[in-house]
């Protein structure tokens, strides 16, 4: 395979390796196919088949509706398999987990064998709170095992509405990394941490006051550099920055790797939390 680390589309999250179990916890069904559209884009890039085991509530023809404004010829990548949206009855009826792991390791296998580089699948918590109580963290520790030494990426989603506190920290447990995705806006989990960082979020009137908060490593940036930092600190993603800054959302990524590098962050969010730790908005 070309790589190991994989684009991963979703903000905040950044490459990942293969076998990554990401997670997005979703608000409202714009942010839910956003989120999707983000994600499923950056694996068609770079030669990956993508599918999508839809949540109840959207059908094959609903999704495909919702995503082409965001998805660069996502008809030309439905008709020719690289993208496909799996309807809810294909997972079984009611949900059978050992039905669904099976599916998906068909879906790996045709990705081997079809000459892609791995597979990038999605699937919602919704269609596995219609079986039995402790059936969906059952099958996330199926496709945790199913990731394992595989070049494949999964992304779980989980509603807001239903999930209750306890929930959610069972959930960030299971997975290797968790963001949120609140009204068009990518956001950290709202820890005790968390919520201070994004209450600094929202006291930024706009983009121009981000640029001139205090932090380190501010004065190693360009001026293009610290607007894009900006509009990532403000949870937008490299399309939505690059539309704003009128630029490509390549150019955009190629700005946040040089951000990363001079900041000596590990990735997106720790450079975040530097400027926001810098500001004093987290301890």
């Amino acid at each position: 395979m070309a790589s190991t680390q994989r684009a991963s589309g979703i903000p905040l999250m950044d490459d990942v390796p293969w076998g990554s179990h990401l997670c997005v916890f979703y608000e409202t069904t714009a942010d839910l196919v956003d989120t999707a559209a983000a994600y499923f884009e950056a694996g068609l890039q770079h030669n990956e088949l993508c599918a999508w085991l839809l949540p109840p509530r959207l059908s094959s023809r609903e999704a495909t509706e919702l995503m082409r404004a965001q998805v660069d010829d996502l008809d030309g990548h439905v008709a020719a398999g690289r993208l496909q949206f799996i309807p809810e009855e294909e997972s079984g009826q009611p949900f059978d987990r050992v039905h669904v792991e099976r599916l998906w390791r068909g879906k790996l296998d045709q990705a081997v064998a079809s000459g892609y580089e791995g597979l990038r699948g999605a699937g919602d918590s919704a269609m596995a709170e219609r079986g039995e109580k402790g059936e969906l963290m059952h099958y996330e520790r199926d496709i945790a095992g199913l990731l394992n030494g595989n070049p494949a990426l999964a992304l779980c989603t989980y509603a807001l509405s239903e999930a209750r506190a306890l929930d959610v920290f069972d959930v960030v447990r299971m997975h290797n990394l968790s963001v949120a995705r609140r009204s068009g806006q990518w956001q950290f989990l709202e820890t005790p941490e968390l919520q201070r960082a994004n209450a600094t979020i929202r006291n930024l009137d706009d983009a121009l006051a981000i640029m001139a908060m205090p932090f380190p490593g501010r004065e190693l940036l360009t001026e293009r550099e610290r607007m894009v930092l900006a509009f990532l600190v403000k949870g937008a993603s490299s399309k939505e920055a690059g539309r704003e800054l009128g630029i490509s959302p390549r150019t955009i990524d190629f700005h946040r790797a040089n951000i990363i590098e001079k900041l000596g962050a590990r990735n997106t969010a720790d450079a975040i939390r530097r400027v926001l730790s810098g500001r004093g908005g987290i301890r």
